[in-house]
């Protein structure tokens, strides 16, 4: 079971969609000092599309395009042949998903005779809120029945929820522990909080 969203204890009825790509750059080599002219700077090509992508990032629409890893060069006298990078992606709709790969695909080089090729895209589509709404709402009236509230809030990470939200299967995340601090030295949960959610599960799969 994912945990909650938080030390509130909400339920996570939307979660993004995310992905990671490769984009690989191919220069050409030359001597820095000597013959800088005859290099095609594969740093300077994968600096380009990164500032480029940085465009496509709209917080207020859920996007999310980072570039995490960046790599290149071999020695600082010579122009770089190759250079790589791997990007987060991350989206809240299937529409916004289904964009951002299509302007992946068509990247194209800026550089006269760099190379690009890109690799990856979405692992898991967004679950979108009306995939959980009616769960979550069933979900809240039980809660209240036990006697709390039960409050709900979006994801900007993946589950295995978005699986199978994208088959067409009903799907509420988040019935687990409550807790905070996920991935860090100071995660933790909520014990005393454990009885109701236990609680909660019980009704959910018995009112099925």
């Amino acid at each position: 079971l994912e945990p909650a969203l938080g030390p509130r204890g909400h339920l996570k009825t939307s979660r993004k969609g995310v992905g990671e790509a490769e984009i690989m750059v191919r220069g050409r080599a030359a001597h820095a000092g000597l013959a800088p002219q005859n290099g095609i700077n594969a740093a300077h090509e994968l600096a380009r599309q990164i500032t480029r992508l940085e465009g496509w990032n709209d917080r207020r629409r859920g996007v999310t395009v980072n570039v995490g890893i960046i790599e290149g060069g071999t020695r600082v006298n010579v122009i770089p042949e190759r250079a790589r990078g791997v990007v987060d992606l991350r989206a809240s709709t299937l529409r916004d998903m289904r964009r951002i790969e299509q302007r992946l695909r068509a990247l194209r080089p800026i550089l006269p005779g760099a190379r690009l090729e890109v690799h990856g895209g979405f692992s898991r589509a967004p679950l979108e809120r009306q995939m959980s709404e009616a769960l979550y709402v069933r979900a809240r009236s039980l809660a209240a029945k036990l006697g709390f509230a039960l409050g709900e809030s979006s994801a900007g990470g993946g589950s295995d929820g978005n699986f199978t939200a994208a088959l067409g299967i009903p799907t509420l995340d988040g019935l687990g522990a409550v807790g905070d601090g996920a991935h860090s030295p100071g995660e933790y949960i909520l014990i005393h909080r454990m009885p109701e959610r236990a609680a909660l599960l019980a009704l959910l799969l018995a009112c099925s």
